[in-house]
């Protein structure tokens, strides 16, 4: 089995200032954002494309919020397998990576296999989705489902860290 490395590059706490701004709005200009950093539009621009190439910026999207989308049911679903020695958790996964309905899915330990966040219209889809797509996935020992009452704390910001640190 093959260890993975993580890439890391140095990045300085204007990088980091530019990464904390571009979490708060992507769709800041480079303009504005060398404004509001006290930097030069093109070491502003360069800086921002090599974050982007080396793969710390790994792209741009709009915050949606899912209820305005018809969107009312979130549920985290635990997946176990009941055997790990076939290729069936490797074409669970290649499947999983198409379905829009999954936003997030983790091979996790523990009790499961794997956690899937998915969204739904309602029960009716849900359990569509259960019994559609989720059951016929070849090798699935257990489905545990649990649906999400409140939202708390939803995002997709990273705390940066601090020069020195990572």
């Amino acid at each position: 089995m093959q260890k993975k490395i993580s890439k890391r590059i140095s990045l300085d706490e204007t990088d980091l200032a530019i990464l904390e701004l571009l979490q708060e709005d992507a769709s800041i200009s480079n303009a504005e954002l060398s404004e509001r950093l006290s930097l030069s539009l093109t070491p502003c621009w360069r800086r921002r494309k090599r974050m982007e190439e080396a793969g710390v910026i790994k792209g741009y999207q709009a915050n949606l919020d899912r209820r305005m989308l018809g969107l009312d049911i979130m549920a985290f679903v635990h997946i176990r397998f009941s055997t790990h020695a076939d290729h069936a958790p490797d074409a669970f996964e290649a499947v999983i990576a198409q379905l829009p309905q999954v936003v997030a899915c983790h091979k996790i330990t523990g009790d499961a296999d794997y956690v899937l966040q998915v969204l739904a219209e309602d029960l009716d889809s849900y359990s569509d989705f259960i019994e559609q797509v989720l059951r016929r996935q070849v090798g699935i020992a257990s489905i545990q489902s649990s649906l999400a009452l409140r939202e708390v704390k939803t995002g997709s910001r990273i705390a940066i860290p601090k020069p020195g640190k990572y």
